[in-house]
């Protein structure tokens, strides 16, 4: 299928050729007919892009401090991988539009094939010919709405939560500045809600579109027009409300806002406009400054836009969804008119000249909508109601490992998942691999998989798992999605007879690990490696050798400064994605169990009431003890990993994979690493190519890995318990 997309650090846009996205539970799969073009927030986005890296620093200064966070805690490489990485991606364009529904996922029943619904979400709603859209995020048009007019569904409602977080009221006189888009679109909602209107703006054909909307006057903001009409109609009070539709650096508009405002009137601010507001006019007055967030409630939210958990009606009235068929009510019953905001209409083809046009000036709109065409066999829409099951049959394999890869031949593999850790950390290493061929990727996101084939060399890109399960020229399949799918699928790639590296966790629970290990014993395929990228790092391997040989046991203390992560992060869904010690804690523990050459026997773990910072005390079999540190409420800029080994008379201190020292008989001490920390990526990832290609042992066995695993959930389970798990016994159950 076909998708706009630009190019954020050359500014480049195209209509690219995308795999076609696959419809999830939860969800729905549309074929889009209209998308709207938002003449404001996407021309904004497409105008950053053609910046200068200073000017993209500039724009974006909130992105800059978390580069400068991660240079500290990261080191510069690995955050000059990362950021180069996400700069040079197509990212999506487009959150607004209209189509038919030609696929229906398990658990949804308000819509069936062949509906035509309105759709919203910057992740969702694209410009494309296909998207899957979740529950909260579509509404079915209402009857007698023309599909063209419901495109505009998701600015309609991006305008109906500013007007809302207004709260007008029947006779208040409000002011509009800026008639673009969504202005034009609060004038109309204002007018509906039986509101006198101003508006102010310096295009004078947008003046004239507001009053014949309903605006009362219209006019530039030097004008004096409406300052002159706000004393006239007020009495010399003020409006009662301001709404801040425009955007740009300039301050005018919280300036004019503060003079024609009445005393303790209202600003609500819904465009990204500069807020430097005078202070002395704001304070005489009073003045209420309000934020409009998006569509309303349930914006931003994880478990309402993706998990489909929507607010209860009597707490909140207003979600985006409910926002959504109002705007779409309104528009059905002429209450809104959106025909006049049409300023042109362009084919689906023509996108990426209809944004030059934008940019450059020549095209001027208010409203652009892209028209699709038809499914482009000509053949009716799937009948099916219910998307069918995604899962397909394997063959498992005889009671033998496969054979060595012929010589001469590189490694065939697939790679599901291509998040930042992925396209930072593991492909830039197998991308420059002779001896690996990067075949497949595939991604739930059609755009992902595009942008991974074209940076790292992939043959093909897709969305549906199967293209790399059911291929038997594929050898090798890395998982690297998020924790709640790694087992299921580590089991299905065992049983499909392929070689794994699957990141950690391994799983989340004690019933997961048990269908990977039954795989494992299924069908004798034990090719199986975790991302336990640390006992992999050169720095670790090197203090490790100068250690020496241990005579008696050890005492090991490694702190990890994990820091805290932000609110929206699915790192802390741990409701579907387990604890955030589930997910991470395996790499140290592994890495104690390496440096000790043995498995733990038994766990304690301790926490703080949030259980944000915790201690886990781990045993070994000759009596070494180990205390694993993770703390989420450290210094920023203090070293993420720091570990410390005491055994034979000597000490190992190692610094966070830059700097490291044995104090004993022995003295030595690392020099600082050049080009940053080096956490073993690269050395993990040869490990496990060397092993699938020539059918040797992998670095850790399948042993090794289950008590790793068990060891991480068993932290959970002590701290659910207040008592010591053993090992020996099932995860959960104390000593």
């Amino acid at each position: 299928m076909k998708q706009v997309v630009q190019n954020y650090k050359s500014g480049e846009l195209a209509l690219l050729d995308v795999p076609e996205p696959m419809c999830k539970p939860g969800g729905v799969l549309v074929r889009t007919l209209y998308s709207l073009i938002s003449t404001g927030t996407e021309m904004m986005k497409v105008g950053e892009a053609s910046m200068s890296l200073i000017g993209k620093a500039k724009a974006r200064p909130d992105q800059v401090a978390k580069v400068v966070q991660s240079v500290s805690t990261q080191g510069l490489a690995a955050t000059y991988r990362k950021v180069a990485g996400k700069l040079d991606s197509w990212t999506p364009l487009g959150y607004s539009t209209c189509g038919v529904v030609e696929e229906v996922g398990e658990g949804v029943r308000d819509v069936k094939v062949g509906d035509l619904v309105a759709c919203a979400g910057n992740e969702h709603a694209l410009h494309a010919e296909l998207n899957w859209v979740p529950v909260n995020l579509y509404s079915p048009l209402p009857a007698g709405l023309d599909a063209s007019h419901a495109a505009f569904g998701t600015v309609g409602a991006i305008a109906m939560q500013g007007v809302r977080r207004g709260e007008p009221q029947l006779g208040d006189v409000a002011l509009v500045v800026g008639l673009g888009l969504i202005g034009q679109l609060v004038v109309q909602l204002l007018v509906a809600a039986g509101v006198k209107v101003l508006g102010v703006d310096p295009d004078p054909s947008r003046c004239a579109l507001a009053e014949k909307l309903g605006a009362s006057v219209c006019s530039a903001p030097s004008s004096g027009v409406v300052d002159a009409a706000v004393a006239d109609i007020t009495g010399g009070h003020g409006v009662d409300q301001v709404y801040l539709a425009a955007g740009g650096s300039s301050n005018e508009p919280v300036e004019l806002a503060a003079r024609l405002s009445r005393d303790r009137g209202t600003v609500v601010d819904i465009g990204k406009t500069r807020l430097d507001l005078p202070w002395n006019a704001y304070y005489e007055k009073e003045l209420d400054v309000r934020f409009s967030r998006s569509y309303g409630p349930g914006r931003y939210d994880p478990s309402y836009e993706l998990e489909g958990r929507d607010y209860p009606i009597g707490y909140v009235r207003w979600t985006e969804r409910r926002n959504l068929e109002c705007f779409l009510d309104l528009a059905a019953r002429g209450r809104v008119d959106v025909e006049p905001l049409v300023s042109h209409v362009a084919d689906f083809d023509d996108a990426v000249e209809t944004y030059r046009g934008l940019e450059s000036g020549d095209l001027k709109a208010v409203a652009v909508l892209f028209r699709y065409p038809q499914r482009p066999d000509g053949a009716p829409a799937p009948v099916a109601a219910v998307a069918p099951a995604t899962t397909r049959p394997v063959t498992p394999l005889p009671q033998q490992r496969r054979p060595a890869i012929p010589l001469g031949r590189p490694l065939r593999i697939g790679f599901v998942g291509a998040g930042n850790y992925a396209t930072s950390m593991l492909l830039p290493h197998l991308a420059e691999r002779p001896d690996a061929e990067l075949a497949r990727v595939v991604t739930t996101s059609a755009l992902s998989a595009a942008n991974a084939r074209r940076k790292f060399g992939f043959a093909e890109s897709s969305t549906d798992l199967g293209d790399v399960l059911d291929d038997p020229s594929i050898d090798a399949v890395f998982v690297v999605t998020r924790h709640s799918s790694h087992a299921a699928l580590t089991r299905r790639a065992l049983l499909a007879g392929k070689a794994v590296f699957v990141e950690k966790p391994l799983a989340l629970d004690e019933a997961g690990l048990r269908s990977v290990l039954d795989a494992v014993a299924e069908s004798g395929n034990d090719r199986l490696q975790v991302g336990f990228n640390r006992r992999f790092a050169p720095l670790l391997v090197e203090s490790s050798r100068r250690l020496g040989r241990r005579v008696g046991p050890a005492t090991v203390r490694y702190l990890v400064n994990a820091g805290r992560l932000d609110a929206q992060s699915w790192y802390l869904r741990s409701a579907t994605e387990g604890s955030r010690f589930a997910g991470e804690g395996g790499h140290f523990i592994d890495t104690v169990s390496w440096l000790l050459g043995a498995d733990p026997v038994s766990v304690y773990a301790a926490a703080t009431p949030s259980q944000e910072d915790l201690h886990a005390v781990l045993t070994y079999p000759d009596g070494s003890t180990a205390v694993i540190t993770y703390a989420t409420s450290g210094a920023a800029r203090f070293p993420k990993e720091t570990i410390e080994v005491l055994a034979d008379g000597s000490v190992l201190r190692f610094d966070d994979f830059a700097r490291a020292g044995v104090h004993g008989p022995r003295r030595w001490t690392s020099s600082r690493i050049p080009h940053g920390r080096d956490k073993g990526q690269a050395a993990q990832v040869a490990a496990f190519v060397a092993a699938a290609r020539t059918g040797g042992p992998f670095p850790t066995s399948v042993a090794s890995l289950a008590a790793t695993t068990r060891a991480t959930l068993a932290v959970d389970a002590s701290l659910a318990s207040g008592a010591t798990v053993r090992l020996d016994a099932a995860v959960g159950a104390p000593s």
